[in-house]
């Protein structure tokens, strides 16, 4: 077992007061990052600044944060999520709908709102044919700086340094977000003549629709970087809908993403 003594513990409170993260304390001194969390919970109380209260723990800034679920659910927030501050509660709520369609989605929205803050409780809200995977956090600002007024498509969403690096690491999981919230998979048909004889021919492909251009730049982009192959579809003179159709980056979204379930 390892022991850590007086002069380790002081050199971890110095750098924390000098507000350092938890997670960059534990990996600069070798110390687990709970053991550091401890050590900064029990000088907080002792300095009087938190006295027997419970401060809830934010994954990004105190612990190893679950990049993979994280790029999932930022998918899912972009789309169909939104962050709502109650006027009757101090803490702030992130909402995703989802379709009572797509019970499998529900799952894995909960199952990755678990695994980024694996301290908080998830609930689902019915609404009138969906859903709202729910839970609260005084966190969700550090972990979803694009919240701001207004509607998402009104305003400029930019992924922060860190949120892009977490999306470089793990692009399939951020785009099986988005295409599980404003995506979907379909198959189309066409017919065509053959030997005189008019056949039927059908091929799948999916669909993203997004009013917010930089919503649609971000899927674009990454799958530019994972070898899909994509295009615009316009509805009238709005091109909202990005299309993938080409048969190899069909297979390529089937083998990583899937229809939603």
């Amino acid at each position: 077992m390892n022991f850590h003594g007086p002069e380790l513990r002081q050199r971890a409170l110095t750098l924390l007061r000098g507000g350092a993260k938890n997670a960059d304390v534990a990996r600069q001194l070798n110390v687990p990052a709970g053991t550091v969390s401890y050590w900064k919970h029990m000088d907080s109380a002792k300095r009087g600044e938190c006295p027997g209260a419970h401060r809830s723990f934010c994954p990004r800034c105190e612990g190893e944060l679950d990049r993979s679920a994280y790029a999932y659910l930022l998918g899912l927030y972009l789309g169909d999520g939104h962050i709502v501050q109650n006027k009757t509660m101090h803490t702030p709520s992130l909402s995703v709908a989802c379709a009572d369609s797509w019970p499998g989605l529900m799952d894995l929205c909960e199952s990755a709102m678990r695994a980024v803050f694996p301290e908080n409780s998830v609930c689902r809200v019915r609404r009138k044919g969906c859903h709202q995977v729910k839970m609260y956090s005084k966190h969700l600002w550090c972990l979803f700086p694009q919240h701001g007024p207004g509607r998402k498509h009104e305003r400029p969403i930019v992924l922060a340094n860190w949120q892009q690096e977490i999306v470089d690491a793990h692009p399939w999981e951020f785009i099986r977000g988005l295409i599980h919230s404003d995506g979907c998979r379909i198959t189309n048909w066409t017919t065509r003549l053959v030997g005189g004889e008019r056949k039927r021919y059908e091929y799948p492909r999916y669909f993203f629709a997004n009013k917010s251009d930089d919503i649609r730049k971000l899927l674009s982009d990454t799958l530019n970087k994972v070898g899909v192959e994509w295009t615009t579809l316009a509805r009238g003179s709005d091109p909202f809908n990005i299309s993938v159709a080409r048969r190899a980056s069909v297979a390529l979204m089937d083998a990583h993403v899937g229809p939603k379930y």
